[in-house]
């Protein structure tokens, strides 16, 4: 599994989390490392998270073939992308939110029975959001942000 991450940080919690390989897009394009990583190849699926300013990389890292899940638009809802790579590399394209009420189901039950852990960053107190909206938008975020009550 190839993680792109902000920071050396991140990158190792990714790793420790199993990720394969580390990718920090603060110092090279992504997109074309993973195309250069792969001989050429790209990945069978791209999950982006972010939209605008990383679709452009995401269709670049995906292999022939190969799906871009879409599953955010942190940089903003819309964008304009070169159709060429669209097209060309016969890619899916694939917006998401979240999945079935099954998938819920099946995910809570790995969680519960302690097999699937979301990592998280921090836990603040309702009356906090201000600072955990801070937080989120300084990206100084590794994992969820938790609101108690």
């Amino acid at each position: 599994m190839y993680v792109i991450g902000s920071d050396e940080s991140k990158l190792e919690k990714a790793k420790a989390l199993g990720a394969d390989v580390l990718i920090d897009r603060s110092k090279e394009d992504w997109g074309k490392k993973v195309f250069q990583l792969t001989d050429k190849r790209g990945v069978d699926v791209v999950v982006d998270n972010v939209g605008a300013a990383t679709m452009m990389s995401s269709l670049r890292a995906a292999r022939k073939g190969g799906r871009v899940l879409t599953v955010g638009n942190t940089a903003g809802p819309k964008f304009e992308f070169d159709n060429r790579y669209l097209f060309a590399k016969h890619l899916s394209l694939i917006g998401s939110t979240m999945g079935t009420l099954a998938d819920f189901a099946q995910v809570m039950s790995l969680v519960f029975a302690g097999k699937f852990r979301a990592p998280i960053d921090s836990v603040f107190p309702l009356k906090d959001i201000c600072a955990a909206h801070e937080k989120m938008d300084r990206g100084d975020v590794f994992g969820k942000i938790v609101l108690t009550p």
